[in-house]
Order: C-alpha cells, then sequence, then structure tokens
C-alpha cells in the first residue's frame, strides 16, 4: 500500500475560525471532498481539522461512498479518538481495486 500524507493540518485553514452550522451542504461536502483528497484519515480527524460536527461528515461518508467517490482504504487506530477506525480517501489513487463482478 502506498504511503499516505496523514498531516491534518494540510487543509486545517479552510475551517478554521469559522461559524460551519451556518455553512451549507454543498460547502461542508466539498470541504470533505478537497481535504481527503490530500489527506488520508479518519471520520473524527476531518471533523478536528475541519471544524464539520462528525455526525455530518458521516452522512457525507455514505453520500459520497454510493457515488463512488470516497475509499475506506485501511483499518488502524485513530490519532485522536484512540479505537480502531477506517481511514479515507476521495483521491482516486489510493481507491482499492475491485476486481468483481457486479451481478446487478
Amino acid at each position: 500500500m502506498n504511503k499516505h500524507n496523514n498531516n491534518p493540518s494540510v487543509l486545517v485553514e479552510l475551517r478554521r475560525g469559522k461559524d460551519t452550522k451556518n455553512v451549507s451542504k454543498t460547502t461542508q461536502i466539498k470541504t470533505i471532498f478537497e481535504y481527503l483528497k490530500k489527506v488520508t484519515t479518519t471520520a473524527s480527524m476531518v471533523s478536528e481539522a475541519t471544524g464539520i460536527p462528525q455526525k455530518n461528515i458521516t452522512r457525507y461518508k455514505r453520500d459520497l461512498e454510493k457515488n463512488n467517490r470516497l475509499w475506506e482504504v485501511e483499518k488502524k487506530t485513530c490519532k485522536r479518538t484512540g479505537f480502531k477506525a477506517w481511514y479515507l480517501t476521495t483521491n482516486p489513487e489510493f481507491a482499492p481495486s475491485i476486481n468483481q463482478l457486479k451481478l446487478f
């Protein structure tokens, strides 16, 4: 597996000091998507870096996964929570290759 950039400070400036309660859904999805293009990290770490509530990130994660725009790359201990969690990316370079026939 390729080495990922796990530096959560890469795009922190996108949300630092801003009120995210009034930020639109589209803006939040774009922020998450762009952040995960550059950093492979957990939802908790994305929340901390961007200021977007984790509940929102979980919802957008599901939507991005359904559209094949976000992938879970490996499950390991989250640096923020200390629990096992999926590290996420929207970077197609790190998307796991699936060689499975689709039945539907």
